[in-house]
C-alpha cells in the first residue's frame, strides 16, 4: 500500500465497503458522541468520516488529534449506520472505521478558523492566506477559476487563435497608470516596467504575421485598490486579430463570452445577441459607460419640462447657463414620502445638496373638472407642438379615464392613472399639466416617483447614475438571476485634462479614430471642441455593472499615430523614442488588426458571486497594496542599492 493513501478523502464509496483503506488528510473537526470519536477528514478531493471507539487501537492517538493536524488513518470502510447517512457528501453512505492513525503534523492554535465561514478581519486572513485557502468555498472560488481560464483556452485554440508568450520586462509605455519600474543594474541609472498590459508586443505580433494572438497575460499597474481591481497585479484574457473591422471581433468574441458564462453561470441567464449602446448614450440612459442592465431604470432629459416654469430652482439655472439641463430618473414603487425622504438624505450623503422628487398618489381631493381641464391643456400643447399621436393617445385616454371613473369611484377602489395626484414640493410648483405631462412620458402610475438631478451633465451624470443604481438596490428592480451583457461602442477618442490644461486620450492611445487622420486633421482645424467630438473604434464589454473587457481597432498607419500624439502635445521625435518598436514596425507593411482584453478576476468574481476580486486571487495584497503573508514591500540592503545606483530619498515630511 501507498506510503500515504490508497484512495483521497473524496473516493470512498459504497462499493467500497468491506475493504482496507489508507488516507491522508487534514483533521477537519472532532466529535466525542458518547465517548465514540468521529475525525472529519479533509483533503483537497473531499471529506471522509472516520471513526474510533475504545476497542480500536487508534483510540488513544484519535483522543489527541486536534482541527488541522495532518494525520494518516488506516481502516475498513464501512456502511454508515441507518438514518446517518449524509447525502450532501459523495462519501456519505460510508465511513472509514479507524485501525491505526499516524500524525504527520501538528497544528499549532488557529489564528483564522477554517471550518464553516467566519467573518474574520481580511487583513487577518490575507497574513494567514494559506489557512484561508483551505475553506470550502475559498477552495472551491479557486478551483473554479482554473476550470474558467481552462475553458477559455479551449474556446480560444478552438476559434483559432495561438497562445503567445510576451516579456515580462519591458519599456514604461503610457497605458493609463503608474508603471512598475524595475532598475537595471548592468545599465546604471536606467529602468524597465513591468508591462501594464502586453499591447504592443500584441500589435507587433500582428505585424509579424500570426494573424491571431491570445495570452492568459499577467498585467502591471501601480494603481490604487478597488473592490472590482486588485492592486499590483492582475490577469487578464489578451488577443488580437489581423485584418478585422469592429464587427469581425464582435462576431468572434461574443459568442465565446457567452458560452463561457453559460458554463460557469450556475443556471443564472445569460444575453445572448448582446445590446450595442454608444458611449453617449449609456451616459444619458445610465449615468456610466458601464451600465447595469439588469436594472430597468432609463434616466431621461427633461430640461424642457422646467424651462420657463414654476420651480424657480430649475427655471432659473436653466435660463442662466446653457449647459444645464436636467434628468429625470424614473422609480416604480417608490412612490411614497418616506422613499423619496430616504433617497434625498442618501443624495446628501453623496455630497449633494439633496434630490428632487415627484411621485403619484390617489388624490385626496378630487375635482374632475380641474383634472380634465389641465389633461385637455396638455392635449392642446401636444397639438401646437406637431405631437398629434400623442394628443390622440391622451384624448383617448381621458375617455378611458373616465369609464374607469364612473366605476370604481363609489367604491374608492382605485382611481385611473391618469386622474392620479402629483404630489410633493416640485409637483406643487411645477403644477398640474407639466407634472401631468412628465407622467405621460414616464408612463408612471400609482405609487411611483421621478427623481431629478440638474446642473451640467459633465458635473453630474455619474451621481445621477449612482441614484440609479441605488434605486434599483432599493427597490429590489435588479434581475439576480441574469447576467446582462452589452458592447460600449463609440469612446470619444480626446478628453480633457483639467489638471494639465491640454487635450489627452481618454482611451488607449493605439486606437483608430473614426474616419482615420482626414479626421483628426479636419477635427484639429476646427479646434478643441470639434476635437473633443471626435469618436473612436473602441469598446467595452460591461456586465452586471462592471466593465469586464476593453479593446479596440487599432491605429496601423505611423502617419496617423503620430498625428494622433501630436494633437497631445508629444512631437514626432518623441514618439519615436518612445514608442520606436511600434514605429518603426508600421513602417513595413502592417495589416489592420484589432483586439481586446477581458479581466480574468473580474469575471472570476461575477461567475463566483463574490464581493470583490481579492476572493478570486490566491494570494493578493491587501487594500493598501500590501502583501502581509510575505510581507512586500520590504527594505532592501544598502548592498543591494549598490549594485543598482540606486539612492533611497525619504519623502518630505508634511
Amino acid at each position: 500500500m501507498h506510503r500515504y493513501r490508497s484512495h483521497t478523502c473524496g473516493a470512498l464509496r459504497a462499493s467500497d465497503i468491506g475493504s482496507v483503506s489508507r488516507l491522508s488528510g487534514w483533521v477537519h473537526r472532532v466529535r466525542d458522541h458518547g465517548g465514540v470519536l468521529f475525525i472529519d477528514l479533509r483533503d483537497h478531493y473531499g471529506v471522509t468520516q472516520v471513526v474510533a471507539d475504545p476497542d480500536s487501537a487508534a483510540f488513544k492517538t484519535a483522543e489527541a488529534v486536534r482541527s488541522e493536524w495532518v494525520i494518516r488513518v488506516d481502516g475498513r470502510v464501512r456502511q454508515r449506520p441507518e438514518g446517518t447517512t449524509n447525502e450532501e457528501l459523495p462519501t456519505g453512505e460510508v465511513e472509514l472505521y479507524a485501525s491505526e492513525i499516524e500524525v504527520l503534523s501538528e497544528a499549532k492554535e488557529l489564528p483564522v478558523p477554517v471550518f464553516g465561514e467566519p467573518d474574520y478581519p481580511e487583513d487577518l486572513r490575507l497574513t494567514y492566506r494559506f489557512l484561508d485557502l483551505r475553506r470550502e468555498t475559498l477552495h472551491g472560488i479557486i478551483m473554479k477559476r482554473l476550470a474558467i481560464t481552462r475553458s477559455i483556452r479551449t474556446r480560444m485554440h478552438e476559434a483559432g487563435f495561438n497562445e503567445f508568450p510576451t516579456p515580462i520586462l519591458t519599456a514604461s509605455s503610457p497605458e493609463g497608470a503608474r508603471d512598475f519600474l524595475v532598475p537595471s543594474r548592468i545599465h546604471a541609472g536606467r529602468f524597465y516596467a513591468l508591462p501594464q498590459a502586453p499591447q504592443q508586443y500584441k500589435q507587433l505580433l500582428m505585424v509579424s504575421g500570426f494573424d491571431r494572438y491570445f495570452q492568459i497575460a499577467p498585467c502591471f499597474r501601480d494603481e490604487d485598490p478597488r473592490a472590482d481591481r486588485l492592486p499590483g497585479e492582475f490577469y487578464q484574457l489578451d488577443l488580437e486579430m489581423s485584418f478585422v473591422e469592429q464587427e469581425d471581433i464582435f462576431q468572434t468574441m461574443e459568442p465565446i463570452l457567452t458560452g463561457l458564462y453559460e458554463e460557469f453561470s450556475d443556471g443564472k441567464r445569460v444575453d445572448r445577441g448582446w445590446a450595442r449602446i454608444p458611449y453617449d448614450t449609456a451616459i444619458a440612459k445610465y449615468g456610466s459607460d458601464k451600465p447595469d442592465l439588469r436594472n430597468p431604470i432609463e434616466m431621461a432629459d427633461v430640461t424642457e419640462h422646467f424651462r420657463g416654469s414654476g420651480f424657480k430652482v430649475f427655471a432659473g439655472m436653466i435660463e442662466k447657463d446653457p449647459k444645464v439641463r436636467v434628468w429625470a430618473i424614473p422609480a416604480p414603487g417608490g412612490g411614497s414620502r418616506a422613499f423619496c425622504d430616504r433617497m434625498n438624505a442618501w443624495a446628501q450623503k453623496e455630497g449633494q445638496p439633496g434630490l428632487g422628487y415627484i411621485f403619484w398618489r390617489d388624490p385626496e381631493k378630487f375635482d374632475l373638472d380641474e383634472r380634465r381641464k389641465a389633461i385637455q391643456e396638455l392635449i392642446g400643447n401636444y397639438e401646437a407642438r406637431g405631437q398629434t399621436d400623442r394628443a390622440a393617445d391622451l384624448h383617448a385616454s381621458l375617455a378611458k379615464a373616465e369609464a374607469e371613473l364612473t366605476q370604481h369611484v363609489s367604491k374608492v377602489e382605485r382611481y385611473p392613472k391618469l386622474f392620479l395626484e402629483a404630489a410633493g414640493p416640485i409637483a406643487k410648483a411645477l403644477g398640474a399639466v407639466r407634472s401631468l405631462d412628465l407622467r405621460e412620458q414616464f408612463d408612471l402610475g400609482n405609487g411611483d416617483a421621478l427623481f431629478f438631478a440638474a446642473g451640467d451633465p459633465a458635473r453630474f451624470y455619474k451621481f445621477a447614475g449612482l441614484a440609479r443604481d441605488e434605486i434599483g438596490r432599493e427597490l429590489k428592480l435588479i434581475d439576480e438571476g441574469r447576467f446582462a451583457f452589452a458592447w460600449i461602442v463609440d469612446f470619444p477618442f480626446y478628453e480633457w485634462s483639467e489638471d494639465e490644461k491640454k487635450i489627452d486620450f481618454s482611451h488607449n492611445p493605439f486606437s483608430m479614430p473614426k474616419g482615420g487622420r482626414e479626421a483628426l486633421e479636419a477635427a484639429e482645424k476646427e479646434g478643441r471642441d470639434a476635437l473633443l467630438g471626435l469618436k473612436a473604434n473602441q469598446y467595452d464589454v460591461v456586465c452586471n455593472g462592471y466593465e469586464i473587457a476593453s479593446g479596440s481597432v487599432r491605429n496601423h498607419s505611423p502617419e496617423t499615430m503620430v498625428k494622433a500624439f501630436e494633437i497631445t502635445g508629444l512631437g514626432r521625435e518623441e514618439v519615436e523614442a518612445r514608442f520606436g518598436g511600434l514605429y518603426r514596425a508600421f513602417q513595413y507593411g502592417a495589416p489592420p488588426h484589432g483586439g481586446m482584453a477581458a479581466g480574468i478576476e473580474r469575471m472570476v468574481m461575477l461567475l463566483t458571486g463574490t464581493k470583490t476580486v481579492r476572493d478570486v486571487a490566491l494570494f493578493p495584497m491587501n487594500q493598501q497594496a500590501a502583501d502581509l503573508l510575505m510581507g512586500a514591500p520590504s527594505e532592501v540592503t544598502p548592498k543591494q542599492l549598490r549594485e543598482l545606483s540606486i539612492r533611497v530619498v525619504a519623502p518630505e515630511k508634511k
